[in-house]
């Protein structure tokens, strides 16, 4: 029997697992919750006793693994080292030599949630064919994932792919949640994109389906531009642009084969990404063979299938 490899998500409400096969099947997938009181001092161990328990039910011992990826919300240096992962209330330490110690020594390797799920995806999913791409995922936030060579490229300090915080709008009084003023993840974030259509509704007194809404989200912005409706469509535009505009400079600098759009609002399929990929064009007139613009495929699923290339190679 070949050995089998784990790929670990963990995110601020559940942790996602899976048992692969080292061709990337995916065997077993579940979930627990993540722990967060105690400055989630809880949760390795919880990782650990439930891949020990899962991996006994299906007839299976630790040795039948040939390690343990990982992926996790925040900065993690080539040795796993990281020094502040905010939204599980973890400070400078080693998860990944933790969770190994907590799992009699198997091998386990670690990165940045956002990365590991653009390996994912460009493993199995939407970025198959593709060996530099960067993935951009849409949701609460802006996130990003860069692959060059097949391999995560997370930069000197880790931080490498924090696309949400690229600087893109002037005159911006509002706060992004990292400090700065006017990052990317202020207008095209799914709450930017809702927050944006607000603001042009305050600002104009054109009629909109959208004014009949309590509490507008990006959902309401993008159903309602699909719909034909113009200040919705114009809003829409607006935020479009500021990420065209900040994938084309990444173009500029990385230009890579493929964006692949994901999270929550890429469920708006190629309405999203044709206007993206319209304004992504119009602003890297450099590059003759523009790079493609497609959306994810995994879903939920690209990290545990990214963590669990980490082992694979």
């Amino acid at each position: 029997m070949s050995l089998k490899c784990i790929g670990i998500d963990i995110g601020g409400t559940s942790v996602k697992l899976g048992i692969f096969e080292e061709d990337g099947t995916l065997v077993k997938k579940w979930e627990i919750p993540t722990r967060k009181e105690e400055n989630g001092k809880y949760i390795l161990g919880d990782i650990a006793a439930s891949i020990r328990r899962t991996a006994k039910e299906s007839g299976l011992e630790l040795s039948d693994f040939s390690g343990a990826g990982m992926g996790f919300p925040g900065p993690v240096l080539p040795n796993g080292h990281c020094e502040v992962c905010v939204n599980l209330g973890w400070k400078a330490g080693n998860p990944q030599q933790e969770l190994s110690r907590l799992l009699d020594g198997m091998v386990v390797k670690s990165g940045n949630d956002a990365n590991v799920a653009a390996l994912g995806e460009m493993w199995q999913g939407g970025g198959k064919g593709y060996k530099n791409l960067v993935m951009v995922t849409l949701g609460t936030g802006v996130g990003g994932g860069i692959i060059l060579n097949e391999k995560i490229w997370t930069g000197e300090q880790g931080v490498g792919g924090e696309i949400g915080h690229i600087h893109v709008m002037e005159g911006e009084k509002e706060a992004c949640n990292c400090g700065g003023h006017g990052c990317l993840e202020q207008v095209a974030s799914a709450t930017g994109i809702a927050r944006t259509a607000r603001r042009m509704l305050a600002a104009d007194n054109r009629p909109s389906t959208l004014r009949s809404l309590k509490n507008i989200s990006a959902k309401n912005v993008l159903d309602a531009a699909k719909a034909g409706d113009a200040l919705a469509l114009e809003s829409l535009n607006k935020s479009c642009y500021y990420l065209g505009w900040a994938l084309a400079t990444i173009s500029m600098v990385l230009d890579p084969q493929a964006f692949l759009i994901g999270g929550g609002v890429s469920k708006a399929g190629t309405f999203l990404t044709d206007i993206i990929k319209r304004y992504h064009d119009e602003l890297s007139p450099m590059a003759t063979k523009k790079a493609d613009i497609v959306l994810a495929k995994l879903g939920n699923d690209a990290g545990i299938y990214g963590a669990a290339k980490l082992i694979i190679g």
